[in-house]
């Protein structure tokens, strides 16, 4: 299989990966009669390539609209009067298209790199290594982000944070070395079991009985997409759910560490936020990396050498997962509840069967409807309560 990225997608994948902190620089817009402009990527910028190395099919991007400006590698959004958010929907757009390309580009890599037997720790801490240092880059390059303003005390409480983006991580790139890609997001829709258990037992906070009831069919489509798994592995069953777990108590906690008070003023955006978690994060993994995968590093070192498909889809997938990351937050505030429950759903049906089609993994028509029953699960999981909530008299 061969998949070539071309430039505009390189452009996509600069604009997307890198810049999206919106909060950044100068707030000059462009005039209405303006269209956003996306200027042409050179050559050498970092485009996905299969194991042999050879890039991957074009696929076109038309980044348009006159709700975008493009300045010192970010982008900021024009509220338009009326009529479509276009601005919006490129939000949606680059988020939907970063997610699936990371889960591509990260499976080329872990193939690249030896597969089931290969370095996936290693691989995902490497992923938020790419990631912390576009951060670093975006707060020392001038007009592009203002640094943020915490305190010691600050970066204490977001170390419970940091750790659980960190193990949802690396748990999950472990699962889908481990096993197929769209096998592992099927498990990973399963989140909301997990994050009902921790927010009812641990948290104290009461998940509602028909919350309750939608966790039996989220379960069971999980279930029925695992029996006819061609590619079933029990460690990515496990690292799936132990991503979730991780995913879940990420949620409640960053929940908690955003009520201190005045944090929000000191972090100064979401960009920042994401940029200082996924910093903590990397170098929490470096200790997990050298306790599990330490022994062997040179082996990945010369394999890295010899195959280009490796330290390119690695980079990549790296710019990749932090630039749809930060355009999801971004993407997710401008929206409301049910709006983010559809978009959510609709994101995890685009990513399995497209990676699934891209990559030939199986779709076996059992699988396909364990899918469906899960990921529809998943979406009746977060809209119920605002359909069964009694009417106000």
């Amino acid at each position: 299989m061969k998949l070539s990225l071309s430039l505009p997608l390189c452009v996509l994948c600069a604009t997307a990966a890198s810049a999206f902190g919106l909060n950044g620089g100068s707030k000059s817009m462009l005039s209405k009669t303006q269209h956003a402009f996306v200027p042409k990527a050179p050559a050498n910028m970092v485009q996905a390539v299969d194991v042999q190395g050879n890039r991957m099919n074009t696929v076109s991007l038309a980044a348009e609209g006159n709700a975008l400006e493009v300045r010192g590698g970010a982008a900021e959004v024009v509220e338009k009067k009326g009529g479509v958010d276009i601005g919006l929907i490129a939000y949606f757009a680059l988020w939907y298209l970063g997610n699936y390309y990371y889960n591509i580009t990260n499976k080329l890599a872990l193939n690249a790199a030896g597969g089931k037997t290969g370095f996936p720790l290693t691989i995902s801490s490497l992923q938020l290594g790419v990631g912390s240092l576009y951060g670093l880059f975006l707060w020392l390059a001038p007009d592009a982000r203002s640094k943020p303003k915490i305190t010691m005390e600050d970066f204490k409480k977001m170390l419970p944070v940091a750790f659980c983006f960190m193990g949802a991580h690396s748990a999950s790139v472990f699962a889908m070395g481990m096993g197929a890609v769209s096998f592992a997001q099927i498990v990973k829709a399963s989140e909301p079991a997990f994050a009902a258990v921790l927010s009812q037992y641990v948290y104290g906070k009461k998940v509602s009985k028909a919350k309750w009831l939608c966790l039996p069919i989220v379960i069971g489509g999980v279930i029925l997409a695992s029996v006819k798994e061609l590619d079933f592995a029990v460690s990515a069953l496990v690292s799936a759910c132990i991503a979730n777990m991780f995913a879940a108590v990420r949620g409640n906690e960053n929940k908690k560490l955003m009520e201190t008070p005045g944090l929000k003023d000191r972090i100064g955006s979401v960009g920042n936020q994401f940029a200082i978690t996924s910093i903590i994060g990397f170098l929490m993994s470096i200790p997990v990396v050298i306790a599990k995968e330490g022994s062997r590093f040179g082996e990945f070192v010369e394999i890295a050498k010899t195959s280009p498909a490796v330290w390119k889809n690695l980079a990549a997938s790296g710019l990749w997962f932090y630039g749809y990351n930060e355009v999801a937050t971004m993407t997710l505030k401008k929206t409301g509840a049910v709006t983010q429950s559809v978009a959510n759903t609709a994101k995890r049906v685009i990513v399995i069967v497209g990676v699934a089609l891209v990559l030939g993994e199986s779709l076996d028509p059992m699988k396909l409807i364990g899918c469906s029953i899960g990921i529809g699960g998943v979406l009746l999981y977060s809209i119920i309560d605002s359909l069964v909530k009694p009417k106000s008299e």
